[in-house]
């Protein structure tokens, strides 16, 4: 039967929710004409959003409410569409709002963090290209290494470019580079031996990470940063 929405696009919602959702939108659009009636191809777009966006708001994934006119006893094939339409048209209104504020909001954190007025963690210029050489270094081995499902790959993936977009010389905290420590424990429990050009990267960034976090909140030289380490008799064949 075909569909509106691949598994690849439904990805993205576990990802960047908003966007996902404004893309949805968008693809259901591109194929129904506004109007008070449509086709049956049309119809049956509507309702295939429909459902996407009602699932997505049971599973607690859709960052705005959704709410269509019920299809029940009284009502239409063409009124519950119509009501469908104007609710999509909420939503992607609704999430718009959201991009835009939260583009305000990074803009007013990086003012901060440029103007001084707010704690900032500092990447000394070595070690900024650094980590932006490892990170590529590192979306090219996840993407050529066949041990992974598919699904974990692009998470992985989405993971990294991410990082390399919000990756600047002052941020405000260090929480996305750390989440790389646990992405390796799985890679490693999963891949054995295959994951160790990968983790010995994240292990250099985890380094690079904590001597900056070191410098920044003072902490004693015989600190120590967190191991990574292989245990092959931990290694699982479970999906993350």
């Amino acid at each position: 039967m075909a569909t509106l929405y691949s598994e690849e696009f439904l990805e993205s919602f576990k990802t960047d929710p908003i966007a996902a959702t404004r893309q949805a939108c968008k693809i259901v659009f591109a194929v129904v004409a506004p109007g008070a009636t449509w086709t049956l191809a049309e119809m049956e777009a509507l309702e295939e959003a429909d459902v996407l966006m009602s699932e997505l708001s049971t599973a607690s994934m859709l960052p705005v409410a959704y709410q269509p006119l019920p299809l029940a006893e009284g009502t239409s094939r063409s009124e519950h569409v119509f009501s469908i339409w104007n609710a999509l048209k909420e939503v992607n209104e609704a999430c718009e709002l959201l991009e835009i504020q939260a583009r305000k909001e990074e803009l007013a954190k990086k003012f901060r963090i440029g103007l001084g007025s707010q704690f900032s963690y500092e990447f000394a210029p070595a070690d900024l290209e650094r980590v932006q050489s490892l990170l590529n270094e590192l979306r090219d081995l996840v993407a050529s290494t066949t041990g992974f499902k598919s699904d974990h790959q692009r998470r992985i993936l989405a993971r990294l470019e991410s990082l390399q977009r919000e990756l600047h010389k002052r941020v405000s905290d260090l929480d996305r580079f750390w989440g790389l420590v646990g992405d390796a424990g799985v890679m490693m429990a999963k891949l054995g031996n295959d994951a160790k050009p990968i983790v010995d990267r994240i292990r250099e960034i985890a380094d690079i990470v904590w001597n900056t976090q070191g410098r920044a909140e003072q902490l004693p030289s015989s600190a120590k940063p967190p191991q990574i380490g292989y245990d092959p008799t931990q290694r699982e064949d479970a999906e993350a």
